[in-house]
C-alpha cells in the first residue's frame, strides 16, 4: 500500500463552495482529506471523488457500528469508492470487525476501528455510558480486538497512542484527532494534544479540523501546524 500522509484534514463543511475553496487552498501540500459523517451525508461518493481527483488521499470516516452482515456489505459498497483508509467502531465487536475485514480482502485500503471519541472523558464513560473501566484500559482493549481482528490501527486520542503501540505493535497505525495547535480553542474536543506532542507520544496520522477550515488563510495555517 501507498504511505498515508501525515497530516488528515478534516472537511467538516456542507457548503459546496468552501469545499473546493479549501481544495484549492491545500492542494500540493501533501496532506490528505478526511471526508466524515456531515460532508458525506450532505454530497455523497461525490465528495469522495471530487477529493481524490484533487489529488488528496481520502480517509473516509463513517464509524460503521452495526450487525455485522450490515457492515461487511456496507463496507463493501464503500470500497468501490477511491480511499485510502475507512473506519469502523470498536464497539460493534469482533464479529463486526471481522466482517469488515473479510470485505476489504483484496483492496489497498487501510481498515481502522474507533476507540472512544475525543469528546469523550473518564467522568461520561463511567457515568453516562456505563463503562466502569479505565479510559486507557478501554482504548487498549478495543485496540488488541482490532489487531486480532486484522484491522491496520485504530482511531484514539494522542493521549492514548503510545499505550496503543504498546498493547499491539510498533506497526499498528494510531490515528489521532483532538490534535490542537498550542492556543487554538478545543472546541467539543477534550482528550487532546499539540502536534509535536502528540508525534511524541506515538501519533503516526493526525487529524486537525477546524484550527485549518475554520482560519481565514487555510494554507498558512497549515504551514503553521507544521513549523509547530
Amino acid at each position: 500500500m501507498e504511505a498515508l500522509p501525515k497530516v488528515f484534514v478534516a472537511v467538516d463543511h456542507t457548503d459546496w463552495a468552501t469545499i473546493t475553496s479549501l481544495a484549492d487552498a491545500l492542494a500540493g501540500t501533501g496532506c490528505g482529506m478526511k471526508v466524515g459523517m456531515e460532508l458525506y451525508y450532505a454530497h455523497g461518493p461525490r465528495a469522495v471523488e471530487f477529493m481524490a481527483n484533487k489529488g488528496f488521499p481520502v480517509f473516509l470516516d463513517l464509524k460503521l457500528h452495526d450487525i455485522p452482515t450490515t457492515v461487511g456489505k456496507a463496507m463493501g459498497n464503500l470500497l468501490a469508492l477511491p480511499i485510502a483508509m475507512v473506519n469502523v467502531h470498536a464497539a460493534g465487536g469482533p464479529a463486526m470487525l471481522a466482517a469488515a475485514h473479510a470485505a476489504r480482502a483484496g483492496k489497498h485500503v487501510r481498515l481502522i476501528g474507533v476507540t472512544q471519541l475525543t469528546s469523550t472523558d473518564e467522568v461520561m464513560l463511567r457515568d453516562e455510558l456505563l463503562i466502569d473501566r479505565p479510559m486507557d484500559e478501554v482504548v487498549a482493549t478495543y485496540a488488541h480486538m482490532c489487531l486480532r481482528a486484522g484491522l491496520d490501527g485504530v482511531v484514539c486520542s494522542p493521549r492514548e497512542a503510545r499505550l496503543v503501540k504498546e498493547h499491539t505493535s510498533a506497526n499498528f497505525l494510531t490515528i489521532t484527532p483532538g490534535v490542537r495547535p498550542r492556543g487554538s480553542a478545543a472546541n467539543d474536543q477534550i482528550r487532546t494534544m499539540t502536534p509535536n506532542e502528540a508525534l511524541t507520544n506515538g501519533a503516526d496520522h493526525l487529524v486537525v479540523g477546524r484550527p485549518i477550515t475554520a482560519a481565514a488563510d487555510p494554507l498558512r495555517a497549515f504551514n503553521e501546524l507544521f513549523q509547530e
